[in-house]
């Protein structure tokens, strides 16, 4: 059995930006265009009138404040509101194997490694671009990587599952090397015209690798131990697929064809599994909270995150031990928790320890247990 250690991170981030107010603006735009296109049907109560959002209510439901996009022309156009993305050939590179690339490069760079000696890949994410080829394969095609790949998804936990996968193999000795990345578009699975959800999501890829301790090149993190879980949940959901044209009302436009969340029952049920297995993983491991310099949470919602924090080091956190991004980067989806930790982790001493979590649908929880080396 070998040990795993996480060598090197990297986040690929989009050139586009849009803040809540220029979202505000291209939103209400809808709203008016919506509500003047229905006047009649409205009148009569055959549709329910549209409401305006605003940068206030975006901000105090989520501590959201901007996100990067892969494209914001067509976000922003209250007659699109949805990416506007170029079509490839099947001779280019996809535009998710593209991000990947980037956030590769820089998570070889900090390891230490060359792309060669990466025998394992895994594609984790929320959507793929494609049903197939996997997405994982092209990566290790256009990166020089050795060995096989594969694509996960479980939602936001596909990071967090991708680690616990690729650690496994590397302990066992069926690989030696191993890179988990998550691009994760999520722009393109949102309903922008969603009063209650247009402001969620951002763009984004992050890249980590993992490795045997005795191949370790740099400065590095021991896995001390990972662990998942899940529970079936409807209350986020996105019906979209392959078999859509088949079913009589598969050609329509349909709400559920997109990101579709009961937030309040997602509140209610999720933190607690989340803090339960946390706690639960730290007590197995030996290791009580007040041991851990940070966490590393999925960056959701800053109210959750605040909550879970409260409850697994059973205080209010202090500055820099739940660390946030989601004011900038949004809801990434599992990409979320892996910026956290790239940005927030250079200051740890030998034997300070961390746990990253991630969270979302199925209902799926992924946690790494971390300790410098």
């Amino acid at each position: 059995m070998f040990q795993p250690v996480l060598s090197g991170t990297g986040v690929f981030t989009p050139s586009e930006s849009v803040s809540n107010d220029e979202l505000v603006v291209a939103f209400n735009a809808f709203v008016e265009l919506f509500n003047a296109q229905n006047a009649d049907a409205i009148a009569v109560g055959e549709i329910e009138a549209k409401a305006q959002s605003s940068s206030e209510f975006i901000f105090k439901a989520s501590g959201i404040e901007r996100r990067y996009v892969m494209n914001k022309s067509g976000l922003l156009d209250p007659e699109i509101m949805h990416p506007s993305l170029r079509q490839r050939s099947d001779d280019e590179p996809g535009i998710m194997a593209e991000m990947a690339v980037d956030a590769c490069t820089k998570a070889l760079a900090v390891a230490g490694i060359d792309a060669s000696e990466i025998d394992l890949v895994i594609c984790a994410a929320s959507n793929h671009e494609r049903a197939y080829p996997a997405i994982s394969i092209e990566i290790q095609q256009l990166m020089g990587m050795q060995g096989f790949g594969f694509d996960m998804n479980v939602a936001c936990s596909s990071a967090t599952f991708g680690i616990q996968t690729a650690s496994d193999m590397v302990r066992s000795g069926s690989v030696r090397r191993a890179i988990v990345v998550n691009p994760e578009i999520c722009t393109g699975h949102l309903e922008w015209r969603d009063r209650d959800c247009h402001f969620i999501f951002g763009d984004v890829c992050t890249a980590t690798v993992i490795e045997r301790a005795e191949d370790a090149k740099g400065d590095h993190f021991v896995i001390k131990s990972t662990r998942c879980a899940t529970q079936f949940s409807n209350n986020i959901r996105n019906n979209n697929g392959f078999l859509r044209r088949s079913r009589p009302d598969g050609t329509k436009e349909r709400r559920d064809m997109q990101f579709m969340q009961n937030g309040r029952k997602v509140f209610k049920e999720v933190l607690p599994m989340v803090a339960g297995h946390m706690l639960g993983h730290l007590a197995d491991e030996g290791v009580t909270a007040d041991q851990l310099k940070r966490l590393w949470l999925h960056q959701a919602n800053k109210a959750m995150n605040d909550f879970i924090g409260r409850k697994v080091l059973g205080r209010v956190p202090e500055a820099g031990e739940q660390p946030n991004i989601l004011q900038d980067y949004a809801n990434t989806s599992s990409a979320g928790s892996i910026i956290a930790f790239s940005k927030f982790s250079d200051d740890f001493g030998s034997g300070d320890k961390g746990m990253i979590c991630s969270f979302g649908a199925g209902y799926s929880v992924g946690s790494v247990l971390l300790e410098r080396a």
